[in-house]
Order: C-alpha cells, then sequence, then structure tokens
C-alpha cells in the first residue's frame, strides 16, 4: 500500500517529479502538501496562535502556505524566516503569505510552533545560528509541530545532525513516510507521526511499514496437519524452548512439538514432547516448519543439532545460539531460513558472514542479501530484510519487552506463522507486529510465559 511506503530522500524526489510529470506545477504540489498539513495544525491548535519558522528551500515555502492557510482560517500567526526563499515555488509561497515576516525570534512565544525550516532533503548540521534560533523557539511555546522531518534530522537514516534538538509533539510526514520516522535516534523526537497524502503512487521496492497482518480462521475442512506442524528443537536450556513452545501452540499452527528433550518445565499438557533421536524426530514428513535456537546452547552437540535440522530441508527459524554457532556453509541453497538476531547475535553474524555495515538496517540488509536468509533485526527500531531487497520496517513496540524470553517468544510466533503456510518474510512481519501488539495488550511488567499466553487476542484482532 503507499501510505504505508517508507521512501529515501532520493525515492521521495523521484516519486515528485513523476507528478510533475502529469502537468502539477511544483507550486501546486505544495499547497497540496501544506495545505493538508495545515488542516492538522488547524485542528490540534484550536484557535490558538501559532508560530512558523520558515527555510530557504521548499520545506521553507510549505511553511509559507500553511501560514497562510492558517491565517485564513483565524489563528494569529507569525512567520519567522531567518534567510530570503532561494526556491521558485517558496518565493511563490512567500508571496502568497504576503504578510509581515520577522528574521529571528526575539524572545517570541506563542502556543503552537510549526518546524517548517528544512525538511528531508537536509544531510549537514544546522548552522549553530539556525540551531540556536530551532531550540529557542520551541522552548517558548507549548506545543511543536514538525513538518515532514524535524530540522537537523537525517531522513535517510534517523541520525541527529546537532546536539540538543528539540522534542516535537508531532511530525507530519509528507506524502510519504520516510526512514527517520521509524529508525532511532530520530523517531523519538518525533513524538506522534502522522502522514499527509500528496498523490505519491506506490514505489517499486520501496521498504514497507508493518501494519496488521489479514489472518483467516482455520477452513472448515481443517484438521491439526493440515493447519501445520511446527517443530520446536530443545536443547541444554529447556526453558527458553518451552517458552518458544506456550507461544507456537497460540500463534495459529494446528500442531507443536517439542523434539529432543524431555521437558521438564512443560506448563501445557496438550505439548507434544518427542524425546527420539533428532534426526529420527525431524524425518517426519508432516513437519511443517523447525525452530532451532532457543536455550540450544553452543558446544559440540549443539552444533550438531543445527546441522542436522538445516541439512532436513525443512523451512526453519533460527534464533538464540543458532545464530551465533552458525556459518555459510551450514546454510542450503534456497532454503527458507528466518533468523531473528537481537544486536550481539547479528554481530555475530555479520562477522561469520564478512559483512560490514554500520547500522541496524544495513546490517540487515547486507546480511539478508550475504545469506540467503531473511533477517529480523530485533531492537527498538526493528528491521526485516530479504535476500531479493525487500525492507520492511516496525513501528514501535512497547519497551517493556526488554525482558528475557521474550525474543524466544517471538520465535515461537514466528515458527507457527511459517508453519501455517506464510512465507519466511510474511512470517517475520506477522510474528513482528504479533509480537508487539501482544505487549501492548499485557500492559507492564508482563513476563515472558504471561506474553505468551496473551498471544490470541492479539492474533484475534487480525481476523
Amino acid at each position: 500500500m503507499s501510505n504505508a511506503q517508507v521512501l529515501s530522500a532520493f525515492e521521495m524526489q523521484a516519486a515528485e517529479q513523476r507528478i510533475f510529470d502529469t502537468g502539477t506545477s511544483v507550486f501546486e504540489l505544495m499547497e497540496a502538501a501544506a495545505g493538508g498539513a495545515a488542516e492538522w495544525i488547524r485542528r490540534l491548535a484550536a484557535g490558538r496562535s501559532v508560530t512558523v519558522l520558515c527555510g530557504p528551500g521548499n520545506n521553507g515555502g510549505d511553511g509559507y502556505v500553511i501560514a497562510h492557510h492558517l491565517r485564513e482560517a483565524g489563528n494569529e500567526v507569525t512567520v519567522i524566516a531567518p534567510v530570503e526563499p532561494k526556491t521558485d515555488a517558496a518565493k511563490q509561497a512567500r508571496n502568497l503569505w504576503g504578510g509581515a515576516v520577522q528574521t529571528s525570534g526575539r524572545g517570541r512565544g506563542a502556543d503552537v510552533f510549526v518546524d517548517s525550516l528544512f525538511g528531508s532533503g537536509l544531510s549537514r548540521p544546522l548552522s549553530g545560528e539556525h540551531a540556536l534560533l530551532l531550540r529557542d523557539l520551541a522552548e517558548r511555546h507549548a506545543f511543536k509541530v514538525a513538518i515532514d522531518v524535524p530540522s537537523g534530522t537525517a531522513s535517510d537514516t534517523g541520525a541527529l545532525l546537532n546536539d540538543k534538538l528539540p522534542d516535537f509533539d508531532v511530525t507530519l510526514a509528507l506524502g510519504a513516510w520516510k526512514f527517520a520516522h521509524w529508525l532511532l535516534p530520530g523517531r523519538p523526537k518525533m513524538g506522534a507521526r502522522r502522514l499527509v497524502p500528496i498523490g505519491v503512487e506506490p514505489v517499486e521496492g520501496a521498504a514497507q511499514v508493518v501494519t496488521k497482518p489479514r489472518l483467516s480462521p482455520p477452513a472448515v475442512d481443517a484438521h491439526k496437519y493440515r493447519r501445520g506442524l511446527a517443530a520446536i528443537v530443545g536443547g541444554k536450556m529447556p526453558g527458553a524452548a518451552i517458552l518458544a513452545t506456550e507461544a507456537a501452540m497460540r500463534s495459529g499452527a494446528g500442531y507443536v512439538k517439542l523434539l529432543g528433550t524431555q521437558a521438564q518445565q512443560r506448563t501445557d499438557p496438550g505439548l507434544v514432547v518427542d524425546t527420539s533421536p533428532l534426526a529420527d524426530a525431524m524425518a517426519d514428513e508432516r513437519i511443517d516448519a523447525v525452530l532451532l535456537g532457543p536455550g540450544l546452547g553452543r558446544d559440540e552437540e549443539a552444533r550438531d543439532r543445527l546441522s542436522s535440522v538445516l541439512s532436513a530441508g525443512k523451512p526453519v527459524v533460527l534464533d538464540a545460539d543458532a545464530l551465533v554457532l552458525l556459518r555459510p556453509e551450514m546454510v542450503p541453497e534456497n532454503l527458507p531460513v528466518l533468523a531473528t538476531p537481537h544486536d550481539g547475535e547479528l554481530e555475530a553474524l555479520c562477522r561469520a558472514f564478512s559483512v560490514i555495515a554500520e547500522s541496524r538496517r544495513d546490517r540487515a540488509i547486507a546480511l539478508a542479501r550475504s545469506s540467503g536468509m531473511v533477517v529480523l533485526a530485533k531492537g527498538p527500531d526493528s528491521v526485516i530484510a530479504a535476500p531479493d531487497g525487500r525492507i520492511a520496517l516496525l513501528p514501535p513496540a512497547p519497551s517493556w519487552l526488554s525482558v528475557a524470553g521474550t525474543g524466544d517468544v517471538l520465535a515461537g510466533i514466528a515458527v507457527s506463522r511459517m508453519a501455517s503456510g506464510a512465507t519466511s518474510f510474511d512470517a517475520a512481519c506477522e510474528a513482528a507486529w504479533l509480537h508487539g501488539r501482544t505487549a501492548e495488550r499485557c500492559g507492564a511488567a508482563f513476563t515472558p510465559l504471561e506474553l505468551a499466553h496473551a498471544v490470541p487476542g492479539a492474533l484475534a484482532e487480525c481476523l
């Protein structure tokens, strides 16, 4: 969907050019974008006074048009522009405003502050003068709104280009989401994020924000095997595998088996435990997907278990210890594999697969391309990358997930979705969304077992 796509600055420029090619002028598109943003601000301001900070480019032009619309709506509006407009469209927007323009804040305070200084094209730090003006105005206003991307934030990475940048209450993304809207460290600065459509068409190959999946109840003639058999391989620390099975049993698969452990910590009598040798257990042709890693251990026996599972040819979810043990030669070509590393495991995988990249997003993309695996790089700004170049960004999940065991729950959800028939990439998206939504439903200070048991509530929202 076009309203879920995430565009780089280059992709956004190309998308806008396609609109221009249809006969729409730059100023006409500016009016559409700024008009939509102004309507948001008008409602938020609710008749209160507004200060609009305008820059010299087209983002500043948006600010002049916003100011014009707000004045027409009856708001008291002050425009501050430390630099004259430099683009033709910005100059036209300045003329549309037609009112007084201050060149400095001079202690100006009002109810609502609108940052339209610089937008998604900024890639260098703000000048000292501009940074000081931005901070000063933000401090003097009770409510703060950023247009497209807060000034001083790198659109393509979310990096903060200056120190002490202000926090905003709302950020209005124009036309499409940018990476900064979903990535740290920029995302927390933006407050609530809202999208202002301007007619941008879907861009082939664009990254996407993961949205609520559309799932279906079992068919009327379904039985446990038709709904999918998920196998979870135990290891040295059975508790982690048990957590994964608890989640898998509640995430859609018709049958969940725990392989190769006595499961002394089993909490659900419906869990089937197969203590036969792993190779024999994996020979069951009815198995649709396998999870290996939670509680596996890192000794030679664990490595043998990893090799055995990968050689069985079943779709696989790899997590935890399995990711530390994994080597490139162990991954069969064309085998559906979903890896779910946290940052430490992601670093270990990058070393093993000779991947060099800085950010979590870039590491996930490069690792997926190098390894042939779908990579769900877990963190406060999780990223999913596929070998074919697809990228998905996760909406923020509750920070209460930062507790031991919740990653095992995520892996269990993922293997259940794969066993139910989802591809590796779709299973990653579905599992990550369900994981975050379940945490929201759990509230504060939940245990991983409580999280696993709450999955059906989030899944029901998707039916």
